[in-house]
């Protein structure tokens, strides 16, 4: 019955943590390949073959599905990986979709054309890999038209998350907030496109102002997930046990990811 989820290090935790409280009689697999993060620095062929070789770990979990919690992974390489690679009997699947379904207030699974929407002015803050890969506007444009949306790179965030570092990461936001208001003064909403940054969602909103909507992915990928496993429940894979996986040190990681959930996680070694 395992899903997997995987993302470069730990933000898919914070997509962990919702499909677990969406899905509690599922077990999920977790792969963080924290020896390599952060990807958003990477450029696509080495995201593809790093996502690629993580994937095939969680489909020897048993995982048929699995869940790219990494925003740059979806990004970068999801769509090369279900057109040449991804087997009949397997599914991967990214976050984007999700998100955009939300904000343009589409139905999960609403396949109809592309119309117009409430929001116009759309700001997305991402990894670099991800804002250069242009993924999210791609994907937004088969969903809406007339969305105005200006894309900020946020350089260091992940990085002082991944250390711990909440004071210069909650600094690093404010500075990015504010390099994306020069470009675009009054966005109406504003995306979260790291599974990182849920964790400074507050930091976010307060420097956006209370007027911006901000949406964050958690929980919108554990309600699509289970909506799409009640439409294709066959997806559920052979595995039976959940578990914690790293390409990094173990205990260096389960510390780490123990703080982010504030419950205890023990990884072993992928």
């Amino acid at each position: 019955m395992a899903v997997g989820i995987f993302d470069s290090g730990l933000g898919g935790l914070t997509v962990l943590d919702a499909v677990e409280k969406r899905l509690p009689d599922v077990p999920f697999v977790y792969f963080g390949d924290n020896a390599h993060a952060p990807y958003g620095v990477r450029d696509a062929d080495d995201v593809y073959d790093l996502t690629t070789r993580a994937v095939s770990r969680l489909w020897d979990a048993g995982c048929d599905l699995v869940i790219l919690a990494c925003n740059t992974a979806s990004a970068a390489a999801l769509r090369r990986m279900q057109e040449n690679w991804v087997p009949r009997d397997k599914r991967v699947l990214g976050v984007f979709v999700p998100l955009i379904e939300a904000l343009t207030e589409r139905q999960w699974g609403d396949n109809s054309p592309p119309r117009e929407v409430a929001v116009k002015h759309v700001a997305l803050f991402a990894t670099p890999a991800t804002v250069s890969s242009r993924a999210f506007q791609r994907e937004l444009a088969f969903r809406a038209i007339g969305v105005d949306v200006e894309a900020q790179a946020c350089g260091g965030v992940v990085d002082a998350i991944e250390e711990g570092d909440m004071i210069l990461a909650e600094a690093l936001v404010r500075s990015h907030v504010d390099a994306l208001k020069r470009k675009m003064p009054n966005p109406e909403a504003a995306i979260l496109g790291c599974t990182h940054y849920p964790l400074m969602q507050n930091a976010f909103q307060e420097a956006l102002g209370p007027d911006v909507q901000v949406y964050s992915q958690a929980n919108l990928v554990a309600e699509s997930l289970a909506d799409y496993l009640t439409r294709h429940p066959a997806m559920l894979g052979s595995g039976r046990e959940a578990a914690f996986l790293t390409t990094g040190d173990p205990k260096r990681v389960s510390s780490r990811a123990t703080q982010f959930l504030r419950r205890e996680i023990i990884f072993s070694a992928a």
